[in-house]
């Protein structure tokens, strides 16, 4: 990148971060404007695509291993199973409905795909970024719990969807060979043994942080380097035994958050502050290294993968896993339409990018991307107002209820009957 590209952008970041709060509380959301940056500047002739490449490889782990570890490691787990009864159905029925559903749509469109294809495809389609519709759970009108609900699924789906991801792919790209169930082995292994390196990083690592609190050893200031190269060390000790990084990651958030439980303040800051510049620099050099390629490649099947997953697939997952609970249609339909496909769905196209075959890997990343800016603009644009509408028409039955409520009682008392 020449010095004026990188002089260029750094200022522009700079005055985007002095505006941010008055600009994203309008239509124009963080990832927009980034995506809308880097695709600029990939026309401008100013900075060097080619070497934006490498650099969105390299920052595309980075931000990957952070963002599992402590989205992970913000989960209180005995919390979400005692009282988070919607998320947990999201999570465990909703997630696998998403790819089931998801798969058949796609062989619909793709009728020629191999069936392993397109539950990758739909797997990859299937993770949520709340940060993508900022204006819903920034916005107070809305109920706690949706705001909750949506936070909470979206911090987990993507690792849970990960181990799926990384199943599918190793079978895909294990087409053709004379020992398919090798592939299917040594992928299972792959996944287990790197969730056996989180487990066992994240608890030493989060029992050594306590005793070191307890005994004022650390510092506020210290405990976050920990924490972020703890992330680290759980990716390449993953590694180093044959697992998978990336879960090792996320499981070792998941151990860690499950002790740690509020008494490190980093694990909740980062994503809301410093992290943001990791996430905005990770959506720029997608829209300057990606996406004009993922333009190009746009055509109707594509475009039909991506809105059949954003209009019917991931709403009707949400609705069947939402049976039974107390959640209202207005509320089931918000949820099935506030999950925004983001980071996640990208970085993970290019992991499996880096497993599958060249033809292979170029659709998926054409999928993944163009999903990526379409939900963005789509979930962006929609959230402010149909946050406000929803908020409006929630307080609106919260009021017909009570009124219900005071009538039901008037009428018990003029008839005399028993009060509770």
């Amino acid at each position: 990148m020449h010095e004026v590209g990188i002089f260029l952008v750094l200022l522009i970041v700079f005055l985007f971060s002095m505006f941010a709060h008055r600009i994203t509380r309008a239509y124009l959301t963080a990832p927009i404007f980034f995506l809308a940056l880097g695709l600029a500047f990939s026309q401008s002739g100013i900075v060097e695509v080619h070497a934006a490449h490498d650099l969105l490889h390299f920052l595309a782990e980075v931000t990957l291993v952070i963002l599992l570890f402590l989205d992970a490691a913000q989960i209180d787990l005995k919390k979400l199973r005692r009282f988070q009864t919607w998320p947990m159905r999201m999570l465990l029925i909703g997630l696998p409905l998403a790819v089931l559903i998801g798969a058949i749509g796609n062989w619909l469109i793709y009728p020629e795909w191999p069936l392993v294809v397109t539950v990758l495809v739909a797997a990859l389609l299937a993770p949520t970024d709340a940060a993508l519709g900022q204006a819903v759970i920034t916005n107070a009108a809305v109920p706690e719990r949706v705001r909750t609900t949506i936070t909470v699924e979206s911090g987990l789906n993507d690792g849970l969807a990960l181990p799926l991801i990384l199943l599918f792919a190793s079978l895909v790209a294990g087409l053709g060979e004379q020992d398919e169930v090798a592939w299917a082995i040594g992928a299972i292994q792959h996944i287990a043994f790197g969730a056996i390196a989180g487990a066992a990083i994240g608890l030493l690592g989060v029992h050594l942080l306590l005793f070191c609190k307890a005994r004022e050893l650390t510092s506020i200031t210290y405990e976050g380097v920990g924490v972020l190269v703890l992330a680290g060390v759980a990716y390449t000790f993953a590694s180093v035994i044959g697992g998978n990084g990336f879960i090792a990651a996320f499981i070792a958030g998941l151990a860690f958050g499950s002790r740690v439980k509020g008494q490190c303040e980093f694990v909740y800051e980062f994503i809301e502050s410093d992290g943001q510049l990791l996430i905005w620099a990770a959506f720029f050099l997608l829209g300057l290294a990606m996406l004009p390629s993922a333009l190009g490649a746009l055509d109707w099947r594509i475009f039909g993968v991506i809105a059949l997953s954003l209009l019917i697939v991931r709403p009707l997952a949400i609705w069947l896993s939402m049976i039974g609970t107390q959640a209202s249609t207005t509320t089931k339909l918000f949820f099935g339409w506030f999950g925004p496909r983001g980071l996640a769905t990208a970085l993970f196209a290019l992991l499996v990018a880096g497993i599958v075959d060249e033809q292979r890997s170029a659709i998926l990343l054409a999928i993944a991307i163009n999903a990526v800016w379409i939900s963005a603009v789509a979930h962006g644009v929609s959230a402010a107002p149909l946050s406000k509408l929803y908020a409006a028409k929630t307080e609106q039955m919260g009021e017909c209820a009570e009124n219900m409520k005071m009538q039901e009682l008037s009428d018990s008392r003029a008839s005399g009957a028993p009060q509770d």
